[in-house]
């Protein structure tokens, strides 16, 4: 062969060994998620790179052979030109494999392999109908090796013909909506992070507290009960006697409200209006709640413990809040300051507090921001108490002699990387 020949020969090579380093990077690093979509899409060469993505032992085995082949046929080609070009010279071959070697590894691995790490769909999508024949037509070689191949992986308990394409944990799928903001609205992601949630929330993690309940006491006068109807904020009030214990039922404010004006109106006739108390085990899972709230066309219950006692209450629309954030957004819970801090108010649910900031504070624990700091810190701490929360450093601005009312979370970022131990001012 003349010398222009056997250059020629090598820069094919070379250009071969490009396309199937490139190519076996591309195939491999598809987003499966977003191959799927185009399949569904009709996209063919999305439908034959899934194709032979279903068995990656004979792709990879195709491709190794490609690049071994190539490889070597340009080494005997590189040895070829140097023994033309220096006869008689014994380091030509050592100075050729040398070069070959540092021009394969720049235009023939790393910039291929980049290029398709980057936009792996360019080169995956075209490559897959080359590999298509190629499959078909070196399928003894292929089938051959690949024999071997399987029994050295059944060693290490690998079944290559069982391969599935993995699918994504819960906790994944969080980080891939939380990173989704490009393309996505806040409000959604908080909405596809609280559907996420649902299956491990219980009713105890989303309920009004006790000391928060707002209720009818029918030991009190008639005309402070009538006074607190009419001022009540709320659609169904609990009617109890002395203790919210002790309720004997739930009063729909619409149909005592027609009637609170006619001079007959007593305690007897609230009663008469009350409708059957429903009480909820406080260890009910969210999603279970919500289907038997709407089973039964009900829309508030009472949470107890094992003993009976009541702990909270649930209303349908604090499970929906679990979905769609809260439906009256109090802007002064979490305010972001210029410095890139956070103002908490402490009673907020950690659980809400995570959603709203995509963190992940425990919520195994207490249900509150105020309880999570007083568990952590083991007592009631003093304004001005700085620590570091579960990889989170606040300082808290506002207490009493029970429990803390404002927090002050420092900028994530930057704190994160200079570790605080609690300090007092």
């Amino acid at each position: 062969m003349s010398m222009s020949m056997l250059i020629g020969i090598l820069v094919a090579m070379l250009i071969l060994s490009a396309f199937f380093s490139g190519s076996e990077t591309a195939l491999m690093t598809l987003n499966r998620y977003r191959l799927r979509h185009l399949v569904k899409l009709k996209h063919k060469g999305a439908i034959k790179a899934q194709r032979l993505l279903q068995r990656p032992d004979r792709l990879l085995g195709m491709i190794l052979l490609g690049n071994i082949f190539v490889n070597t046929m340009a080494a005997s080609v590189a040895t070829i030109v140097a023994l033309r070009l220096y006869p008689g010279n014994e380091h030509s071959v050592v100075i050729a494999d040398v070069v070959l070697i540092i021009v394969t590894l720049i235009f023939s691995e790393a910039t291929p392999k980049t290029f398709a790490a980057v936009k792996p769909e360019p080169l995956a999508f075209p490559s897959a109908w080359i590999y298509e024949p190629l499959l078909w037509l070196f399928y003894p070689v292929i089938e051959f090796v690949n024999i071997f191949v399987s029994l050295l992986l059944r060693l290490f308990r690998v079944d290559v013909k069982k391969h599935s394409q993995e699918s994504l944990s819960k906790e994944e799928l969080k980080v891939v909506i939380a990173e989704a903001e490009s393309v996505m609205p806040a409000r959604y992601q908080k909405m596809l992070m609280g559907i996420l949630d649902l299956e491990s929330a219980t009713v105890e993690d989303i309920m009004t507290p006790r000391n928060e309940i707002t209720g009818i006491d029918l030991e009190e006068p008639i005309e402070v009960i009538v006074e607190q109807i009419k001022s009540s904020s709320h659609t169904r009030l609990p009617v109890f006697k002395k203790s919210i214990d002790r309720v004997i039922g739930f009063l729909h404010l619409r149909k005592v409200l027609v009637l609170i004006n006619h001079e007959d109106f007593d305690k007897q006739t609230i009663i008469s209006l009350l409708g059957k108390p429903v009480f909820v085990p406080d260890t009910t899972p969210v999603h279970a709640q919500m289907v038997k709230f709407k089973a039964e066309k009900i829309r508030i219950g009472l949470v107890v413990d094992e003993y009976g006692d009541v702990q909270g209450l649930v209303t349908m629309d604090d499970l929906l809040q679990e979905i769609v954030g809260e439906i009256i957004t109090d802007e002064t819970a979490v305010r972001k300051q210029t410095d890139g801090s956070y103002l908490v108010d402490a009673n907020i649910t950690v659980r809400e507090l995570n959603r709203s900031l995509l963190w992940d504070l425990p919520t195994e624990g207490p249900k509150t921001l105020n309880g999570l700091i007083i568990e952590f810190m083991e007592t009631i701490p003093e304004a001005g108490t700085s620590i570091k929360l579960y990889g989170y450093a606040l300082e808290i601005l506002r207490c009493d002699d029970v429990a803390v009312k404002l927090v002050k979370f420092l900028p994530h970022e930057t704190e994160r990387q200079k570790p605080l131990a609690m300090i007092k001012h």
